[in-house]
């Protein structure tokens, strides 16, 4: 067996295992490399030299990053007018998480120069790598509660200044893993916090036998609005049930089949 096709199935397999005990969240992909938690110390807002930077990271990826999918994976947006619902407002995106390079498909459907990506402390990376991510735009999260104070109020200031903060609500990688998963709270909260919409996004792709994504379509589905009139949990309860809906309808649409996950292994329900 080709050795790219017995790595497919390996990740295919635990995979299976995975949707079998409904451990959606599970994160199975080792992490490389040295990295750092972010601490009461780190600097979430770009200051300085670093504004520089950040803007040249971006405007390269801005450059660079639509031809690097469309190479990649035959990537388009497919939507665009659903942006319109959050032209004037902040928002909370969201999408699933599948690739290490999907990043780059958010920026394209949503604007390179106006989203932030949260990210898991281990994307705090050190060496090059690192620098471009923090400077291109990430916001580690932390369980230094220091940090996340910070953290948040960043989170608060840049969607009160009309940017887009995207968040996983998956939480966890699962490479080219093609079916949406259940999602958590985190993003529905900001977006609630704060009083912006939450604007869903899903990607749809085919699998080659080896296992690579190919014809990506990033799909920009209907903004979801918080419902003014319920108590603060049931907003944040009703948001996630409609995106979750919108992903589930939009992947039965492109995918022409029924959401449907192993069956459940687990014996204690």
């Amino acid at each position: 067996m080709h050795a790219k096709r017995k790595k497919y199935e390996q990740i295919k397999g635990i995979q299976d295992v995975l949707e079998g005990y409904r451990r959606f969240d599970y994160e199975y992909i080792p992490v490389v490399g040295s990295w750092t938690a972010p601490d009461k110390r780190y600097d979430y807002r770009r200051r300085g030299l670093n504004r520089f930077w950040t803007g040249f990271w971006r405007t390269v990826l801005f450059l660079f990053g639509r031809f690097l999918i469309w190479f990649a994976f035959g990537a388009r947006v497919v939507g665009r007018k659903n942006l319109k619902a959050v032209k004037k407002t902040g928002a909370v995106s969201i999408s699933n998480h599948f690739n290490y390079l999907d990043t780059l498909a958010v920026r394209e459907a949503v604007g390179h120069f106006r989203s932030y990506h949260t990210m898991g402390p281990q994307n705090n990376k050190g060496g090059f790598g690192g620098w471009v991510m923090r400077n291109g735009g990430m916001l580690p999260l932390s369980a230094d509660r220091e940090a996340m104070r910070n953290f948040n109020a960043e989170v608060g200031r840049l969607l009160e200044g009309g940017k887009i903060v995207h968040f996983y609500p998956e939480q966890a990688l699962w490479t080219n893993y093609q079916k949406p998963r259940p999602m958590k709270d985190g993003a529905f909260h900001y977006a609630v916090k704060h009083g912006v919409p939450v604007l869903p996004i899903f990607v749809t792709f085919r699998r080659t036998g080896r296992g690579h994504a190919r014809g990506m379509r990033i799909h920009i589905l209907p903004a979801v609005f918080a419902d003014e009139t319920l108590p603060r949990r049931e907003r944040i309860a009703a948001m996630k049930e409609r995106a979750e809906r919108e992903w589930r309808e939009c992947y039965e649409e492109a995918y022409k089949t029924p959401l449907c996950y192993l069956p459940d292994r687990r014996t204690n329900r």
